[in-house]
């Protein structure tokens, strides 16, 4: 008897051969290639997610590690301010870094703090001589008046009143060149157009005796200049130098005085004065040679007291000391100069 046919179990043709296949053996095939791709779906899965993790925390460590190489320079600019508050002006940053905006911040703090330093030194320097140049008066005043009045016969009187006088009157220009250093370190409050060859033409005429009786030359060449400012501390300006040129100088000296072109200079003979001595003129209570308590020496703000009023007028100072002995200074205001064709020892 022959097999009966089952509709379902006959064999099927390839589409590539047309021969017959076994059904069974087309589902086993089937599930092994499914059963395949799924293993190989679940393992790039799994290795897909391995891989994420992975880059994940090499990433976040790579962003910590480079946000701390970033910002290190701030925590270097705060702990030296911090420490700097606390200690002293002498420590810098120093950030060693490619060029960059932190770069600069940390360059721009180490200039600030080095400026911070000069003025804190210069002011701390000031107060010190202020201290010693009033101190010495008031010192001389007391032993005077212990020595001299311990006898007190009407010619040691006489002496001591003569004495202490002068000793006020010294004490008294101290204090006018202190508050007037002080005025003009706070600039201008108004201005107006001021007649430079006018002042120091009145100014030259009120040193001629002190000149005349210092056996001093002086000479001048006086040139119209217009400048603005104010009159009161252009006039205190002039009388600096002159006053400087005369009583620093020797007998038989010269002092020349040119106002031209806007410039203001003035020069003198006598002692030598160090090239390098000279920039340190400028600064308060400082003296080319050392103090000897001579009558009239001055207090050492003459210069200092030119520096700052020529500042306040937007003026630069110069100053070299010459060959043959002696000092020029030049004062050259704005918009009308002409390039120096010496070089400059001190810029105001």
């Amino acid at each position: 008897m022959p097999a009966t046919k089952h509709p379902g179990s006959s064999p099927q043709p390839t589409p590539a051969t047309g021969l017959p296949v076994d059904p069974t053996l087309l589902r086993v095939s089937r599930t092994m290639s499914q059963e395949a791709a799924g293993a190989v779906l679940h393992r790039l899965l799994t290795g897909s997610s391995l891989a994420l993790v992975l880059f994940a925390v090499v990433s976040l460590a790579l962003a910590w590690w480079m946000t701390g190489r970033v910002l290190r320079p701030v925590g270097v600019i705060t702990t030296t301010a911090r420490h700097l508050a606390h200690d002293d002006l002498g420590g810098r940053i120093a950030l060693e870094a490619p060029p960059g905006e932190l770069k600069q911040l940390a360059d721009t703090f180490d200039e600030l703090l080095g400026r911070i330093e000069q003025l804190v030194s210069a002011q701390k320097r000031f107060v010190a001589n202020a201290a010693h140049e009033l101190r010495t008066p008031l010192a001389v005043q007391r032993a005077a008046a212990q020595i001299g009045l311990a006898d007190p016969t009407p010619e040691k009187v006489a002496r001591v009143r003569s004495k202490l006088m002068a000793l006020s009157k010294d004490g008294e220009h101290l204090i006018d060149g202190l508050l007037l250093l002080s005025a003009t370190d706070r600039g201008l409050e108004r201005r107006e157009a001021v007649a430079l060859d006018e002042v120091a033409t009145a100014t030259a005429d009120e040193l001629a005796s002190q000149a005349r009786e210092l056996k001093v030359s002086m000479v001048r060449d006086i040139h119209p200049l217009r400048v603005e400012g104010d009159a009161v501390l252009l006039k205190h300006l002039v009388h600096n130098l002159l006053n400087n040129a005369i009583r620093y100088n020797e007998p038989g000296g010269r002092v020349a005085l040119v106002v031209a072109a806007g410039i203001l200079e003035v020069s003198n003979s006598g002692p030598r004065v160090p090239q390098d001595v000279v920039p340190r003129l400028f600064e308060p209570f400082r003296r080319a040679h050392e103090r000897a308590s001579a009558p009239g020496e001055g207090a050492g703000l003459g210069l200092s007291i030119v520096k700052s009023i020529a500042a306040a007028h937007g003026a630069k100072v110069t100053a070299r000391a010459n060959p043959e002995g002696g000092l020029t200074v030049q004062v050259r205001f704005p918009g009308r100069s002409t390039p120096d064709p010496h070089e400059p020892a001190v810029t105001g």
